[in-house]
């Protein structure tokens, strides 16, 4: 085998292209799961839980109250971002990963088992509120991880944003599962749906953990990750170093979030609740319009995040914004008719433009942070020189790199943002990974620095 032929994790061309398809499916699968999770509780939050759970309070007081529990899951989502970020910058990405599925899992079918207000009072809503918070920081762990995964097996940027739209696929295809399982279990219980048929959806969650174990074990850590311990550089508190170094950042890619979850909650969520009370529709019939616009959002999204890297990103995200705002108020009209055919079609077509926003947010977010806070820097080129050393810190631009301090406002995860110090920079500068001289650097580890060869 060639030097040219070795990658900086000592893979060939053909094993490094496997492991990153393995990344990419791991990524898709986890955040399918996760995702699957979390929205299914905001299906049945507006279909189920204000009845069951606060019966004595009026049915639109109630709906709210659930709705509130509901909220609860956001509140938990920086604090998983926080922890798990942490631990991802410490222990590895593909560990806490597993963790975050085992977390999120294990409290969605926590959920199918809390009894109700007529078994337990209002114990019920209050344990419906403890594991919400649960599920709220599992999925915070998720996202930036899962895209960091695929992300961080990526050798060039020339398809940056099609690689992290990918587990950005997993969201439409979550709902899409979640709606489909609330909407078969409510054609198989019929009038028992209230009773047990609600339940079923989250006690089959533990099968897809399963099988989302099963593919993330048989993953190896990313090539970034081993890069970062094999120098040294692993930062003990990254969150505080990125909220010192770029507030601005994080605070304009929080921000960035409010077009696209906004929106897409009243499309997802909300729609029942209106659907059902102020315009008199069924529950199946939402159900089939909401699963038909999942559809459509997980085959666009990985297009729009092609689309990314052709166009721009900035200039993409821009397009869905102006799309949202339109669409709002044809959305809302479309409804208002109380005419069945007009109400399937803005419920169908709903997805499109928040997924629009969707495909090209990770990248798009990925690319606001520099590389003097990213661990991925150790093996990225300067972005005029892309077949360069990347041995050089000075010479890096803006690789892969997620804060977990930004996660926390987009279901984030493991964060891969490592800031180099003066300190470590100058150890790397004489050192090899190994803390010998340069002079002395062996065979191998100079294979090893050897520039990453991007295929034609």
């Amino acid at each position: 085998m060639t030097t040219g032929e070795i990658t900086a994790g000592g893979l060939s061309e053909t094993e490094h292209r496997a492991h990153l398809r393995r990344a990419m499916i791991a990524s898709t699968v986890g955040t399918t799961i996760e995702w699957y999770d979390f929205l299914l509780y905001g299906q049945v939050t507006a279909l189920v839980f204000g009845e069951l759970f606060f019966p004595k309070s009026d049915p639109l007081v109630g709906v709210l109250q659930a709705f509130a529990v509901f909220f609860i899951g956001f509140v938990g989502r920086p604090i998983g971002a926080a922890i798990f970020g942490h631990w991802g910058d410490r222990i590895g990405r593909k560990a806490t990963l597993i963790a975050t599925l085992l977390v999120s899992g294990i409290a969605t079918v926590a959920v199918g088992l809390v009894p109700t207000y007529a078994s337990i009072g209002i114990w019920g809503a209050v344990l419906l509120t403890a594991i919400r918070l649960i599920q709220g920081i599992g999925v915070g762990g998720e996202w930036g991880g899962s895209v960091l995964l695929a992300m961080e097996w990526a050798r060039t940027n020339k398809h940056r944003g099609f690689i992290a739209s990918w587990p950005q696929f997993g969201a439409p295809a979550g709902f899409f599962l979640a709606n489909l399982a609330v909407l078969a279990f409510s054609w198989l219980s019929g009038d028992q749906f209230l009773v047990w048929g609600w339940r079923i959806p989250f006690l089959i969650s533990i099968v897809m953990v399963g099988i989302g174990l099963w593919i993330r074990l048989g993953i190896l850590e990313t090539p970034v990750f081993r890069k970062v311990i094999e120098e040294e550089r692993i930062e003990r508190v990254p969150v505080l170093e990125v909220l010192k170094r770029q507030p601005k950042q994080v605070a304009l890619t929080a921000l960035l979030r409010l077009p696209e979850q906004a929106p897409g909650y009243i499309f997802g969520a909300f729609v029942f609740t209106y659907g059902t009370t102020v315009l008199g529709a069924s529950r199946d019939f939402l159900l089939i319009g909401v699963l038909v616009s999942a559809v459509l959002g997980f085959l666009w999204v990985t297009v729009a995040g092609h689309l990314s890297d052709r166009i721009g990103r900035k200039r993409m995200y821009i397009i869905g914004c102006v799309f949202v705002a339109v669409f709002g108020f044809i959305y809302f009209a479309m409804l208002d008719t109380k005419a069945p055919a007009l109400i399937f079609i803005a419920v169908a077509l709903s997805g499109l433009p928040i997924m629009t926003m969707y495909g090209p947010e990770a990248a798009l977010i990925a690319e606001s942070f520099t590389a003097r806070l990213c661990a991925t820097a150790a093996l990225r080129s300067a972005t005029s020189s892309p077949r360069s050393s990347p041995a050089d810190p000075r010479r890096l631009s803006r690789p892969h790199c997620l804060p977990p301090s930004l996660r926390a406002f987009r279901s984030p995860s493991i964060s891969s943002v490592v800031p180099l110090s003066v300190s470590s920079r100058r150890r790397f500068l004489r050192t090899t990974p190994t803390g010998t001289s340069r002079k002395n650097t062996t065979k191998s580890s100079l294979i090893a620095r050897q520039p990453i060869r991007h295929p034609p």
